[in-house]
């Protein structure tokens, strides 16, 4: 048996590796996956793109995406097993390499399927048929998943998700803080206008870390105008844990979605031991979110997440009882390890 890890672009596993035994970064999953599996790594890799890769594009995934499949199954057969870390590789290896009369076997990690374009790509291309497993990390496309194309359990697999709890880790606090701070982390489907709104008049420091080159990204989740106390810059790696440690309450500001958009940064923060006050989105609230752990707001709820954040810096005796209570949830079930052992066990299982 052999295996093939598919991603959806390049990724330096070596040099990251490199860096996080300096402690410079996390450890990346899939390195630890390749080396237990001894398995060959394929990404993206300037291709030659065919006028056929072009308008599959127009269905799904971009057209190197298909070009890197296509390379891919000239190489594999019945005696291998694939596994593409995302649908934009995994539509198309599923697509081409489920085709062939040998085909291997084929594991796809779905974040976000549950949209127009997946809809019609999982039928179009009768991916059904194609794929073994179908794995996701939250209930709103676990349910999508299991009705649309009306799959057993047993090809579906439930891996939340993860963060590296040995780079993640509490610590001391900056020696020149001088007043409480409220951070908050990431990009995707996040909501910086109500954690303005709600923080705005607050005697507190309230730092991001989110940065893009998209203007527009930045737009859509950002103020027009920041408040004097809001602040927004890129930390690197261990500047971001230092701010992580720094934080009196984390807030997770997130707009309403069906993924679990939002979820590693609450996972980095309870690793960190801090207290976080979060939005209750339909991609979090089953498996992630309790409430002995995070304060939840509902959302675009400015006020609730205001009355959430004061009353976590006002009661710190409490906020550290919840800081306690999602560092140890943390700890035990979302760590690397137990991921890769969740994933290499049902890899091998096929």
């Amino acid at each position: 048996m052999k295996y093939h890890l598919a991603l959806g672009r390049k990724i330096d596993l070596d040099g990251i590796e490199r860096d996080a035994k300096l402690g410079k970064c996390p450890r990346h999953v899939m390195q630890t996956v390749r080396d237990r599996l001894n398995a060959a790594v394929h990404a993206p890799d300037g291709e030659a793109i065919s006028s056929l890769d072009k308008l599959r594009s127009k269905i799904s995934s971009k057209p190197e995406h298909w070009a890197a499949a296509r390379k891919l199954s000239e190489q594999v057969s019945s005696g291998d097993v694939i596994y593409c870390t995302g649908e934009d590789i995994g539509i198309p290896v599923a697509v081409l390499c489920g085709a062939k009369p040998d085909r291997p076997k084929i594991v796809v990690y779905f974040h976000n399927i549950d949209r127009l374009r997946g809809r019609v790509a999982l039928k179009l291309f009768g991916l059904a048929d194609k794929i073994d497993v179908f794995m996701v990390n939250s209930r709103p496309q676990t349910e999508f998943v299991r009705s649309y194309l009306n799959i057993p359990e047993s090809r579906i697999l439930v891996l939340l998700e993860q963060t590296d709890t040995k780079f993640f880790t509490p610590g001391p606090v900056s020696a020149d803080k001088k007043r409480q701070i409220v951070v908050s982390v990431g990009l995707e489907k996040r909501d910086y206008r109500v954690l303005a709104a709600a923080t705005a008049d607050l005697d507190v420091d309230v730092k991001i870390s989110g940065f893009s080159k998209d203007a527009k990204a930045l737009s859509q989740a950002f103020p027009d105008t920041m408040p004097e106390n809001m602040s927004r810059k890129f930390y690197e790696w261990p500047d971001l844990v230092q701010l992580y440690r720094d934080a009196d309450v984390v807030a997770v500001c997130l707009v309403d979605n069906k993924y679990a958009a939002g979820g590693q940064g609450l996972l980095e923060a309870m690793a960190c031991k801090r207290p976080v006050a979060i939005t209750r989105t339909q991609g979090l609230v089953d498996y992630y979110l309790t409430p002995d752990t995070a304060k939840v707001v509902g959302v675009a709820d400015a006020a609730a997440l205001r009355e959430a954040i004061v009353h976590l810096l006002k009661n710190p005796q409490e906020a550290e009882a919840r800081a306690q209570r999602g560092y140890e949830m943390v700890v035990n079930h979302h760590n690397s390890e137990h991921y890769v052992d969740v994933l290499v066990e049902k890899l091998r299982s096929l």
